[in-house]
């Protein structure tokens, strides 16, 4: 038995925080030797919002940067870029046309962003799941590292699969049912100025969020104001407390310590003496990132043959894919 295969992809758009490095870029890197990683950068999702077109470019090579100066090793991981393998437009059409409408009205994303949006919102974000069924499904992955707020999604996926399957297989299934791989410590790091809210990069103040890139000193303003407590001695696990277990769990997974560690180090402390204790660890931990990140972006042929080779072994698979699919719909053969 080969390795299983794992697909993921992060938007090429705002900027890259502890949220999206703990919750997933990290998560990949620790257990990038136990699978076959096929990795993206989603500049198709990208534009189902508005965005600078002037930036997408940038925007996606200091993405791809970033993964690498974060530890994803090319022996282990395929990065590329989602538009330059051409499969993942193509599929999005064909599954266009068997998924049910009723199904994207569901999508609890959907429905939030749309408010948001007025008579602005595009078609694109409505159908936004299914091209997310068709990066997952050229694949053929085994497994698919999602939040809870992607369950749903990846749900859809799934009822893709099973309808496709139903109507157009005839010996054999021609798609892969994925499972979902939810990574649960660290997956769902919190706003600075909010404990009851994701960190994000759309979040209007860029306070709530620590980036990847961000200098010393902004990292030492960003939590000297971020929000917390009049209570002395942190704990985590308060409901009442969201912040505390916010920035006790940032201190651990950025620490390296355990749950139990840091609970013992932190109970009787006040927010004067930890802040700045989770202020050295942060820069510490984010410097050989930063390092890393500035040597990459400094030799742009590499970067450009990095992303050559993926798309060649990325389209390998999906066009095989992409072909299989026409085929049980009945289109005939590419001459």
């Amino acid at each position: 038995m080969g390795k299983q295969r794992v697909l993921s992809g992060v938007k090429p758009t705002g900027d890259y925080h502890l949220g999206n490095y703990l919750g997933a870029i990290r998560n990949w890197v620790q257990s990038q030797s136990e699978y076959e990683n096929y990795l993206f950068v989603a500049d198709l999702h990208a534009i189902t919002v508005p965005h600078d077109p002037l930036k997408l470019a940038s925007d996606t090579y200091t993405l791809v940067a970033l993964y690498l100066a974060c530890g994803l090793n090319l022996d282990n991981s395929t990065i590329f870029v989602q538009s330059h393998v051409s499969a993942h437009s193509e599929l999005t059409w064909l599954l266009n046309c068997i998924t049910p409408l009723n199904w994207l009205e569901d999508m609890i994303q959907y429905k939030e962003k749309a408010v948001k949006q007025g008579e602005n919102v595009s078609v694109g974000l409505l159908d936004y799941p299914v091209l997310m069924a068709a990066d997952i499904l050229l694949y053929q992955a085994d497994k698919v590292p999602v939040g809870e707020d992607q369950k749903q999604h990846l749900e859809l996926t799934r009822d893709i699969v099973n309808r496709f399957n139903h109507q157009f297989a005839q010996d054999q299934p021609v798609l892969k049912l994925p499972e979902p791989l939810i990574i649960r410590e660290g997956a769902r790091v919190m706003s600075l100025t909010d404990g009851t809210r994701k960190m994000s990069k759309s979040e209007p103040s860029e306070l709530s969020r620590i980036g990847l890139l961000d200098t010393p000193e902004q990292i030492t303003n960003k939590i000297k104001r971020c929000k917390t407590d009049p209570i002395r001695g942190l704990t985590f696990d308060d409901s009442e407390r969201p912040e505390c277990h916010n920035l006790l769990t940032l201190y651990m997974l950025l620490s390296g310590k355990s749950k139990l560690e840091v609970s013992g180090e932190c109970q009787d402390m006040g927010w004067g003496q930890f802040k700045p204790l989770l202020t050295e660890t942060t820069i510490n931990a984010l410097k050989p990132i930063q390092e890393k990140y500035r040597d990459v972006m400094a030799d742009q042929a590499y970067l450009d043959a990095v992303l050559r080779e993926g798309r060649i072994k990325a389209e390998a698979i999906a066009n095989q894919t992409l072909a299989a699919v026409k085929s049980a719909l009945g289109y005939t053969a590419r001459l």
